[in-house]
């Protein structure tokens, strides 16, 4: 039977009244702390003619049949955000309905909703500390929260130096965990490292208390400065884990507009040649750039997980008033 016919109760919400008014008392808590803290609360585009590029994230497409042009739906409200502190908007914050057209899951939705906010002038670790702050207003017994390094946990969780040990020592902790593996001529270091990331460092990590993940290799810079740690070039980004799930991923801001431009074009050009859906490069951000960005730190929130976990529920679609399944 199709669904238009079925009686089955599919047409119910995938989330309990109850869920839904916790959902909202969290929502009223941020918007709440952030007026507190005198960030102004913005809104920015949910289709655009650009998008990202990112070689792994991708977008969907929806088409314009009056201006026959194909648009894009925002995978995270950066690029516009970033055009507002150029313009001079100070410290801003953003709730959007944010879309990524990839696998579902516990964790997992193609559309969700995603918490952003930028600090002008504080450094990542300033940007974290206030990130601890706000999951601290939904989880007051949240524990104080720990640094580990990206060699750090690779070493403690997997046996593997990611900077210094050779590829197929990396290979051979993936396959160890009876991973599902691709065909090996299409994965190269950084993607053996993914690999090992989801299959032997991110299970379990942060279960007692929060771990920010910090000094990612330069390859998964995205939109964040480069900078040292211990003699390595590292992308100086951070992202909170908490029971085992990546809640927030925050940068120290990459500012420079032909760095930014040059990474845009090479991402454009990987996403090309693996044949992938292609957004156009956002131009408009590094004219914003050009402009003149100041320095600062960004963080991207993913809402749903942090509404699931302060409920103590063990899946998004729980929070979420109608979840696809």
């Amino acid at each position: 039977m199709d669904r238009q016919g079925d009686e089955s109760g599919h047409w119910r919400p995938s989330a309990t009244l109850e869920a839904l008014r916790f959902r909202a008392k969290c929502l009223r808590a941020l918007r709440e702390f952030f007026h507190t803290r005198d960030v102004l609360e913005v809104e920015t585009p949910v289709a655009s003619s650009s998008g990202t590029v990112d070689l792994w994230i991708d977008s969907f497409e929806v088409q314009s049949h009056l201006r026959h042009q194909t648009l894009w739906l925002q995978t995270s409200p950066e690029f516009h955000m970033k055009r507002l502190l150029a313009a001079g908007s100070g410290p801003i914050w953003q709730m959007s309905r944010v879309f990524r057209d990839e696998g579902r899951g516990r964790w997992h939705q193609n559309e969700f909703s995603m918490l952003e906010w930028y600090r002008p002038g504080w450094t990542l670790r300033d940007l974290c500390r206030e990130v601890e702050d706000l999951v601290r207003e939904l989880v007051p017994t949240l524990p104080a929260a720990r640094w580990m390094s990206y060699r750090e946990a690779f070493l403690e969780r997997a046996g593997v130096d990611p900077f210094a040990d050779p590829i197929d020592k990396i290979r051979r902790a993936v396959e160890e965990t009876n991973a599902v593996l691709p065909s090996l001529g299409s994965v190269d270091r950084d993607g053996w490292l993914d690999l090992l990331l989801v299959s032997r460092v991110e299970p379990g990590l942060g279960e007692h208390e929060p771990i920010f993940l910090w000094g990612y290799p330069p390859s998964r810079a995205a939109l964040a400065r480069l900078g040292d740690d211990a003699g390595h070039p590292v992308a100086l980004r951070a992202e909170m884990y908490w029971k085992g799930v990546e809640l927030t991923n925050a940068y120290d801001e990459l500012v420079d507009p032909a760095e930014q431009l040059q990474r845009f074009q090479e991402e454009h050009r990987a996403r090309l040649a693996m044949g992938k859906p292609t957004p156009p490069i956002d131009h408009g951000l590094v004219q914003a750039l050009r402009h003149g960005m100041p320095r600062g730190a960004g963080v991207a929130l993913g809402f749903d997980r942090l509404v699931a976990l302060a409920m103590g529920v063990d899946s998004i679609s729980q929070v979420i008033a109608f979840a696809e399944d």
